[in-house]
């Protein structure tokens, strides 16, 4: 049933029953009688609450595992890519995310003083986040069914990459500061006619014939498609004892780091690099020619340009020519001229 819920599109296991209730192909699929009646929309809300996470990335790894016993995946090329998903929650429900901690901070205060709320002593620390305590050693036992409901299934607890990361430079992203009181965990990303909450849904698909997805994460979306890259890939190799020859992604993989890495370990990446030299009306990097004895950059123009003093912890240097070149170099009335179109035609 949870194959045609993702299957269908559909949003809820409420609406998931009534289709799976009136189709008669899904019936058949399920394996249920025209006059049978399929289970209720609460037991599937409270079997996903039970099991939690690890069961379901458990039984998605074993589904795999038989399709590698039956040859259906190849491993000599791997393909990635993700996919926007749109939250339950719209860009209203954001908040300023001290207030919100702060009262969730006290919530979190009255909760534990109050009385018959205090989780059983065991030998184990508990679960960070509201995450159920699930046997992992032969002979204890599983939660009582009445807890289990009243615990979170906080699904992105584990799977989110370092929320406390800190900003790429001056960037700032929203959910540094803003926060949804509806879905804590979706975050604002770009989609057409605007802006939207939601994740992004990364994936990794085997090259062979049966198009196998060999690996999922799901992210909250100021992830970037890039980032998940490198432990996806290295989480399938050693997990599927592949060894890929090629890997194929869209211009979002084509980072240095990505590219550098994947073929270090002598694994080709097919991976279009993006063209930063033509979205301006500037001279790109291109443009310029590096003198490595001189250890400086010949602008087209002709000007030498220097590495000025290096401050600070990063790694980047940055090379200038002397402003009166600049100023009296015939190209910067063509720069001016090709910012003004530019400016015109994006208009």
């Amino acid at each position: 049933m949870q194959l045609v819920l993702f299957f269908e599109g559909l949003r809820s296991e409420r609406q998931l029953v009534e289709t799976a209730s009136l189709h008669l192909a899904h019936r058949w699929y399920l394996g249920y009688a025209l006059d049978e009646a399929l289970p209720d929309h609460s037991s599937l809300t409270r079997i996903r609450q039970r099991l939690g996470l690890p069961i379901f990335e458990r039984f998605f790894a074993h589904v795999v595992d038989l399709c590698q016993e039956s040859e259906l995946v190849w491993g000599r090329e791997l393909y990635f890519d993700a996919t926007k998903v749109r939250a339950d929650a719209t860009v209203a429900s954001l908040v300023p995310r001290f207030a919100y901690e702060a009262k969730a901070h006290v919530a979190g205060r009255f909760a534990e003083d109050s009385p018959g709320t205090a989780l059983p002593a065991t030998g184990d620390p508990a679960p960070a986040n509201g995450l159920l305590r699930y046997p992992t050693r032969e002979g204890t036992s599983a939660p009582d069914a009445s807890r289990a409901n009243e615990q979170r299934w906080d699904l992105l607890t584990a799977r989110r990459l370092d929320p406390n990361r800190p900003a790429s430079g001056s960037y700032q992203r929203t959910s540094d500061w803003r926060v949804s009181t509806t879905d804590p965990d979706a975050t604002p990303m770009r989609v057409e006619g605007g802006t939207c909450l939601g994740y992004h849904d990364h994936y990794v698909v085997d090259g062979g014939k049966a198009r196998i997805v060999l690996a999922a994460l799901v992210t909250p979306a100021d992830v970037m498609e890039n980032a998940p890259m490198r432990d996806l890939l290295w989480r399938v190799r050693f997990r599927r004892k592949l060894r890929p020859r090629q890997v194929t992604g869209d211009t979002a993989y084509g980072t240095v780091e990505n590219i550098a890495a994947v073929e270090g370990e002598g694994i080709r990446a097919y991976v279009p690099l993006p063209d930063f030299d033509h979205r301006t009306p500037y001279f790109g990097k291109g443009d310029f020619a590096y003198d490595a004895e001189a250890d400086a950059y010949r602008c087209p123009g002709g000007a030498e340009l220097r590495p000025l003093k290096h401050e600070g912890a990063s790694p980047a240097r940055i090379y200038q020519a002397p402003a009166g070149a600049c100023n009296s170099c015939p190209l910067n009335t063509t720069v001016v001229d090709r910012v003004s179109w530019w400016r015109t035609w994006s208009r």
